[in-house]
């Protein structure tokens, strides 16, 4: 049975600002995942990572590293800890051409025997524990087995799978078969991830896997921000809730943005509500036509108004879709 929910790190998305305001309108998360931290060649963090990793609102937090060397994988690891972190989290997973051509996310899947040895110099040393994310191979699914036989030679804290392959992105279908596997031959507890959008969805993977423990959801708890609370006994949610979501959280952009562009922040602002709302409008009925018109917009007066228009015009659907598979 179903025991942890973790948020996902969706990159410009669930950064700070989105996960503080989200946890206090919805939460239901068991743990935060932080987008990627991805170390320079100098070990240091930017003044830009260290404001992401900050958390006085004592979320319990988890920071992904996404490296190409285990020694600068170490070296996160062993700054997080510093940082007060109790666990560090490795990205395998992310399929963007930007990142596997250097060798970092899912790029590290390509050849297991630098995957092994990347592994061996990371927990040789790591004294925070080390969970991973990963996919299924580089090409095929077909790839999956050679590299759970490396997973199983090292102690991760949790190893989380999304079922495809770096070239399937987010698109088709999961393989299942391939996660049985994991499920069936990991040394290492397990944990989901991958199209889970709606409270169905998850019940459904439970009757299949009655074994499985955890689950990271991403796109879905954006789709729908009370998804966690839901799977967890609790009610839909409402216009009035969304609504008070959306306005701190603009507000909140628009303060963030202010303290590197005093004076431009609505622009900035407003863009990253359109992306978040790129998501949140699949929750209307018929929101299609006023979330094509807010994608095209420009400026946050525009932003403003649709946003406006999709409270006054529109009802929640019965049953949330929670959307984009």
């Amino acid at each position: 049975m179903i025991r942890r929910f973790d948020l996902a790190p969706l990159d410009g998305i669930t950064k700070r600002v989105f996960r503080r305001v989200w946890h206090r309108h919805f939460g239901g998360a068991d743990r935060y995942f932080i987008p990627f931290v991805s170390p320079t060649d100098q070990h240091i963090l930017t003044p830009r990572d260290r404001r992401e990793l900050e958390n006085p609102e004592g979320l319990p937090q988890v920071p992904q590293v996404m490296a190409k060397r285990g020694a600068d994988a170490l070296w996160a690891a062993e700054a997080l800890a510093d940082m007060g972190y109790p666990e560090v989290n490795l990205n395998l997973g992310c399929p963007s051409g930007t990142v596997t051509a250097k060798g970092k996310g899912s790029g590290l899947l390509a050849d297991p025997d630098a995957l092994d040895r990347f592994f061996d110099e990371l927990f040789s040393g790591a004294r925070v524990p080390i969970s991973v994310k990963t996919r299924l191979g580089y090409h095929t699914p077909e790839e999956f087995p050679r590299l759970l036989e490396v997973f199983n030679r090292y102690p991760i804290a949790c190893l989380t799978v999304h079922p495809r392959v770096r070239p399937e992105k987010y698109r088709g279908a999961v393989h299942m078969d391939a996660f049985a596997l994991a499920m069936a031959k990991s040394r290492n507890p397990v944990c989901y991830n991958g199209d889970l959008t709606s409270v169905a969805g998850v019940r459904t993977l439970e009757s299949q896997f009655p074994g499985l423990e955890a689950v990271m959801i991403g796109r879905g708890a954006v789709a729908d921000p009370a998804l966690f609370r839901r799977l967890r006994g609790g009610p839909a949610a409402t216009k009035e809730e969304l609504q008070a979501f959306t306005s701190e959280l603009y507000r909140a952009y628009q303060d963030f943005y202010g303290q590197s562009a005093p004076g431009n922040q609505a622009a900035p602002a407003s863009q990253r509500m359109k992306e978040v709302w790129f998501y949140l409008i699949h929750l209307f009925a018929g929101g299609e036509r006023l979330g094509g018109r807010m994608r095209r917009s420009r400026g946050p007066e525009a932003y403003e108004e649709l946003e406006a228009r999709i409270f006054q015009e529109l009802e929640l659907l019965d049953a949330p879709l929670g959307a984009l598979a």
